[in-house]
């Protein structure tokens, strides 16, 4: 069942099976379609018009913004700063008939209102990201080799988990439905016994009386702790 669109799904699912760091392979999908988004933002096609138009009215959100700075393309963020910025002054303006009835007011709130909670890239990525949970249930329902990729995974992220089983309750026959969601809770099941185990012994090792036990595999435990619990990577120590 290869197909262009299978083809980032499985790649995603081989590389949780590997060993090292483990990750949910949704948020690896998901940091791939949103790094694409976050390039395509300013690149070339920031300049189509179709593209501004967006740019201009949903502008970002803090965590996109920050995503955008990082590209280290200050003159093409500066040129979607420009235009977002004069959009939405002309809409808090108006025409004239604003000025003179005084609904200038009004316009602001408006406008203020409805850029917040707005973002070109989120809702972008939402109907691709949504595309990706479908196609990674279908992959498991009519794809044999799929199947073992899905149980040989560290863990799923509680998000996408939910995401996952949602899907798979609303689409797939009983059957179906029934050894999908035995699979996923396997895998689940034993990662939710090793992260409390980890974190658990991470918390010992501040009691003295533990102080010359090996750390195991703990030492990450609240890292790990907070992606398997959000979808995401958690903060680095300082």
């Amino acid at each position: 069942m290869e197909q262009i669109y299978t083809i980032p799904i499985n790649e995603a699912f081989e590389k949780g099976m590997e060993g090292g760091t483990c990750d949910c392979p949704l948020c690896k999908l998901y940091d791939k379609l949103e790094k694409k988004e976050v390039e395509m933002a300013l690149g070339p096609s920031m300049m189509e018009p179709a593209t501004r138009i967006q740019t201009n009215e949903k502008g970002f959100c803090p965590e996109h913004f920050e995503m955008l700075v990082a590209q280290n393309n200050s003159l093409s963020l500066a040129l979607v700063l420009e235009s977002h910025l004069m959009t939405l002054k002309d809409k808090m303006d108006g025409n004239l008939l604003t000025t003179i009835f005084g609904g200038k007011a009004k316009n602001h709130l408006k406008t203020s209102k409805g850029i917040c909670g707005t973002c070109f890239i989120c809702e972008r990525l939402e109907p691709n990201f949504k595309r990706m949970i479908e196609n990674t249930v279908l992959l498991y329902a009519y794809d044999p080799e799929f199947k073992a990729k899905l149980r040989a995974q560290k863990y799923f992220c509680l998000p996408h988990y939910h995401q996952l089983i949602e899907y798979a309750k609303n689409k797939l026959d009983k059957q179906k439905y029934n050894d999908f969601f035995k699979d996923m809770s396997e895998v689940q099941n034993k990662y939710f016994e090793k992260i409390i185990k980890d974190v658990s012994w991470y918390c010992k090792k501040f009691d003295y009386r533990y102080d010359s036990e090996p750390w195991y595999d703990s030492k990450d435990a609240v890292e790990r702790a907070i992606r398997f619990l959000s979808s995401g990577v958690a903060p680095e120590k300082k």
